[in-house]
């Protein structure tokens, strides 16, 4: 098992060509996908892949691989937030 593994961190990067083939490398699970939109959970947040005619070709979660092809328009995070307590103990700090 690699140090990576261990600490839950795996390396993140993107590889858009022509728009029509992603790979993503550091995806951790894909929370849903349809034709129009996936969800890919990183490291570095949520990301929301948009497009049409969107299909997975390759999906390995042991090394982190994500391939997509179709035709992509939007690439989009969502960050991971941590919660800091209540609304009343964040305002009476």
């Amino acid at each position: 098992m690699t140090d990576d593994k261990r600490t839950g961190l795996l390396p993140h990067n993107c590889i858009l060509e022509d728009r029509k083939k992603l790979s993503i490398s550091g995806v951790n699970d894909v929370g849903s996908f349809d034709e129009q939109t996936i969800v890919a959970v990183t490291d570095c947040g949520d990301l929301t892949i948009r497009g049409e005619k969107l299909h997975i070709t390759k999906l390995s979660l042991e090394v982190g691989e994500l391939c997509i092809e179709g035709k992509i328009s939007a690439l989009q995070y969502t960050d991971v937030t941590v919660k800091s307590g209540s609304f009343l103990s964040r305002v009476f700090r």
